[in-house]
């Protein structure tokens, strides 16, 4: 957005001690010029009332070609600074938009910077003053009313987003999938040079190659991306937003049948992959020289070793280090190695290590103590609303202080409880392991092993089984 730099036509010298009135202007786009909010007009009427109401020194802060939906500004962010820095006597604006439309924001410059400093807030459109307790309770109403216009107005442009998504074009946006290049002027996508590495990579996964063997024929690196281009329903003309299904003007790629006929290859290799899977520490497994994961590989016979991914060729993105010094390991011996340090494990944990650290009663002190302070907040800001007295407003800071102090507490104090329901659970969970195991399901030994362990780092022959507790 062009940012445009406007000259201030007034011109004064001002003692260093002399609090100034911050005459605040700001347009976002040349058609809220046109419609009466230009810079101009908004400066001629901020001088004009500071002339009616006997203020002589002040400055012009503009921002202009800035939107106003947070206050990173370069010229509010210095009203900001020289209100702090308690050079001012007034912030002045000429409508309660031009300083934010977010509620949020608004409150937060009226209510945590300028009263605290005493700095008086004018809006003349609205006739709003914080001077007095009326125009306090009108800032907060307006603000409010500024915020629900910006919601409308988001909600109209999904609105209409989705109207013309409905219609068949491309909602936009710098995600545009491999194979297509964005239409501007046409609003679609249209297939380029790269659309036929799509139809390859469905082509060779139809004959049976993997997403990584494709994706090193392909020249594409992850056999993960591989995979997201074969799930991409966009290539058969549809559009999906929001989880829903469009039909669009796009020229499809890939043909439906072909499309279905991969997604029910993909579900069928998940499934034999999940059912078939033998091997008891997958996934858990860390080499302790280079940090990469290690696995198990078939080793000819029906046999098995684990070897470090650094040390594989048909994984090069997996590779940590490729001097990687990790021996391979027989899996069985490395098992037998860990379930015996898991059943040791089992029999050690102490019921006592695993009590509450705290009593309901304490929590519910903490719980009542801050519902007090609420309360009691509440009756101050209201008093404040009526009164701004600067004593209830170091009565105020100082009742948040402690409430946020208290709510701190209680933070810590369920966190560590917590920790410990969770090691009462694997607890419960691996209570007399070693006397069932053998009845259990490999699905079942899995499951309990990838709660209770948290890795397991294999360093030569030596290992050491991390937990999560």
């Amino acid at each position: 957005m062009k940012k445009k730099a406007f000259a201030s036509t007034h011109n004064t010298v001002i003692n260093s001690h002399q609090r100034i009135a911050a005459l605040y202007c700001r347009v976002s786009t040349d058609a809220q010029a046109e419609e009466g909010y230009s810079i101009e007009v908004q400066q001629e009427r901020l001088v004009a009332y500071c002339k009616s109401q006997g203020i002589e020194h002040y400055d012009l802060y503009i921002d202009a070609g800035w939107s106003g939906s947070n206050l990173e500004r370069p010229e509010m962010q210095r009203l900001i600074r020289d209100a702090k820095d308690r050079r001012l006597s007034h912030v002045i604006c000429y409508k309660l938009d031009r300083i934010s439309r977010s509620q949020r924001d608004t409150l937060y410059l009226i209510e945590d910077v300028l009263n605290p400093c005493g700095i008086s807030f004018v809006s003349l459109n609205e006739t709003i003053d914080t001077g007095s307790p009326m125009g306090r309770l009108m800032i907060g109403i307006l603000s409010a009313f500024a915020q629900l216009e910006r919601e409308n107005i988001r909600e109209r442009t999904q609105m209409g987003l989705k109207a013309r998504i409905a219609k068949g074009y491309w909602p936009g946006g710098d995600r545009i999938p491999l194979g297509y290049d964005y239409d501007q002027v046409r609003g679609i996508l249209v297939p380029n040079d790269q659309a036929d590495l799509v139809r390859q990579c469905f082509k060779l996964y139809l004959e049976g190659h993997s997403p990584q063997i494709i994706a090193d024929m392909t020249g594409l690196k992850y056999g993960a991306w591989v995979l997201q281009i074969l799930r991409r329903k966009t290539y058969t003309g549809q559009i999906i937003y929001n989880d829903e299904e469009y039909e669009g003007l796009h020229e499809p790629i890939i043909d439906m049948k072909t499309f279905e006929t991969v997604q029910q290859r993909i579900r069928n290799r998940s499934s034999n992959r999940l059912t078939s899977s033998k091997n008891l520490l997958t996934g858990l497994m860390t080499c302790g020289h280079c940090g990469a994961a290690i696995y198990y590989q078939a080793w000819g016979h029906g046999k098995k070793k684990l070897a470090c991914y650094s040390r594989s060729r048909s994984h090069p993105y997996l590779v940590k280090d490729p001097d990687c010094c990790q021996p391979y390991i027989d899996p069985d011996e490395l098992e037998a190695a860990v379930l015996e340090d898991v059943f040791r494990f089992s029999c050690c944990l102490d019921d006592k290590e695993t009590a509450v650290l705290w009593e309901d009663d304490e929590r519910k002190r903490i719980s009542d103590s801050l519902q007090d302070l609420d309360l009691k907040l509440k009756r101050l800001y209201g008093l404040y609303a009526s009164d701004a007295d600067e004593t209830l407003l170091e009565a105020i800071s100082d009742m948040k202080k402690q409430r946020k102090s208290l709510a701190a507490r209680l933070s810590a104090l369920e966190k560590e409880n917590s920790r410990f329901s969770v090691r009462k659970e694997i607890q419960e969970q691996i209570r007399d392991l070693s006397g069932v195991w053998d009845i259990l399901s490999m699905d079942e030994k899995r499951n309990i092993l990838h709660i209770i362990i948290e890795s397991i780092v294999i360093t030569d022959r030596n290992i050491t089984v991390n937990y999560r507790i």
